[in-house]
């Protein structure tokens, strides 16, 4: 067995960007000079840092379990990660055992004897017998159940699932006029699925590749595709990569413009209402507004001192921007200075998002803390503080005055690595609903078109679908890969999901 330098880093870079740690996976692929190596991303299969490290847990416990004959007899207590690389906890643990089998094979007299499963793992399967437990060493519970609401579960039939990515898919956003669902991946392609009703045929895919020049030929980036953003008529699909190019796709597939100003991955990218103008957040610490008819730079912007992680549009000129330097910048187009700038958050600031009428910027931070801004005052409106860890990202609701459905409250809805989802009164500054059925990080939120359910996804491989009003769970979906991104079509009636095994999948929520 033999492996290079390369490959280990490889493996580690890919479980920083699966584990949702983007900027530190790019920070150590630079420094290990990931880009350098010949390593094709696409043929690397999700958790692989972690299936291999189970697999080396289960050889360390094989190596205590199994005797000289060959013969195996379980552990009581399963051995952990730290254990098994620290050689005086193996040495105790081996000591431990051979003592337990020194016993089952020398009973007290008085002693009654249960039976104890004797699993061997492989791969694929599991053999089990039944083997003698001595007198002291309790027998194994069954392992709890979560109880399931059969009436909320989101049954198989109306669930489609989209296979065809190779690796992790990160990002997914539905045409704002059509059942087409778009989905960016770690194998450098973005992908249109047409969801149109017809149960006669399996869903038609688009395969955009990201190529870029090299020797005379265009070559796969082998880079993510990091963000994704339809414009307003739906007619067009721009895509951000890690290979710093942000490029604009029509509906069939074809490659209308590649936009080449940054110096390095982007991380955000979203058009203006208008359809003009494309606005772009990257590592290279610049934002930059593009024209979307020329593909050319209209205006970079130079204000931010580390990496812009999130950028949002107030109106279709100006626009805010954030960044690991722990600033907001709000700027205008022909204007060479930001018109506004905010300044509280205490680490680095991983989303920004305006409200429905352009009045008030919500930002999520590192810091665990929620605020909101407004362009009237220097200081945040209200400085929320409420999840236990990180907060990745945020959403307003689609409600209140200048919606399409103003007589309900405007909510913003939080999205924490501690599991929970919150959904705030933000003129009053308080939390309404803590959301807490999630057992992983939540990575994504999305209301529906009307405003009275909130999709969220976490880590768990959970979809769930909340009710605003009342914050109780409706409906529920376990899929088969951590939850990156959830987004409901223009109707409101299917949730898009794409998650860490390659899969996107569909729930149509129609007749439950």
């Amino acid at each position: 067995m033999s492996f290079s330098i390369d490959e280990v880093n490889f493996i580690v870079y890919r479980y920083l960007q699966e584990s949702g740690f983007h900027h530190s996976a790019y920070t150590f692929g630079i420094e290990s000079h990931i880009s350098q190596s010949n390593i094709n991303g696409a043929l690397v299969p999700p958790a692989a840092l972690l299936n291999i490290l189970q697999k080396g847990l289960l050889y360390t416990e094989a190596e205590i379990t199994i005797g000289e004959n060959g013969t195996e007899t379980r552990l009581t207590e399963s051995l952990s990660l730290i254990d098994a690389v620290t050689p005086d906890a193996v040495a105790n643990r081996q000591n431990a055992h051979n003592a337990q089998k020194q016993a089952i094979k020398e009973p007290s007299s008085g002693g009654e004897q249960n039976g104890v499963d004797v699993c061997i793992k492989t791969d694929t399967t599991t053999t089990c017998s039944t083997a003698p437990t001595p007198t002291g060493v309790p027998t194994p519970s069954a392992p709890e159940t979560m109880d399931v609401d059969q009436s909320i579960e989101i049954p198989a039939s109306k669930a489609t699932v989209l296979s065809g990515h190779e690796s992790e898919v990160f990002i997914c956003a539905w045409n704002p006029s059509t059942d087409l669902l778009a989905s960016g991946s770690g194998d450098s392609t973005a992908r249109i699925w047409d969801m149109s009703d017809n149960p006669a045929t399996t869903p038609n895919q688009l395969v955009l590749r990201h190529c870029i020049q090299k020797g005379g030929a265009e070559v796969p980036s082998n880079k993510d595709v990091t963000s994704l953003d339809w414009n307003c008529d739906g007619n067009l699909l721009a895509t951000g990569s890690y290979d710093g190019y942000a490029r604009i796709w029509a509906t069939d597939g074809t490659l209308a413009s590649t936009l080449g100003q940054h110096k390095g991955p982007i991380f955000a990218l979203k058009w203006n209402k208008r359809g003009n103008y494309i606005l772009s957040a990257g590592v290279d610490k610049t934002t930059i507004i593009w024209d979307a008819a020329s593909g050319q730079c209209t205006q970079q912007f130079s204000f931010h001192s580390a990496p812009a992680l999130d950028v949002d549009w107030q109106t279709n000129t100006s626009f805010a921007s954030c960044s690991t330097d722990q600033c907001i910048h709000v700027c205008r187009l022909h204007v060479d200075k930001p018109i506004k700038s905010f300044q509280g958050h205490t680490n680095e600031v991983n989303a920004i998002k305006w409200d429905p009428q352009g009045q008030l910027l919500a930002s999520c931070s590192d810091d665990k803390t929620l605020k909101i801004w407004s362009m009237k005052q220097d200081t945040c409106v209200h400085d929320l503080e409420a999840h236990s860890k990180e907060i990745y990202t945020i959403k307003w609701s689609p409600t209140g005055p200048g919606t399409q459905n103003p007589n309900m409250n405007l909510i913003l809805a939080s999205a924490s690595f501690d599991s929970t989802v919150r959904l705030w009164d933000v003129e009053r500054g308080v939390c309404i609903h803590t959301l807490t059925k999630h057992t992983e990080p939540v990575y994504s939120v999305a209301f529906s078109p009307d405003g009275k359910f909130l999709a969220s996804g976490s880590f768990d491989k959970c979809v769930h679908i909340w009710s605003t009003q009342t914050g109780s769970l409706v409906h529920s979906y376990k899929g088969t890969g951590g939850i990156f991104e959830v987004c409901w079509n223009s109707r409101g009636t299917k949730v898009g999901a794409s998650a860490s095994d390659g899969n996107v999948f569909v729930l149509d929520l129609r007749k439950l």
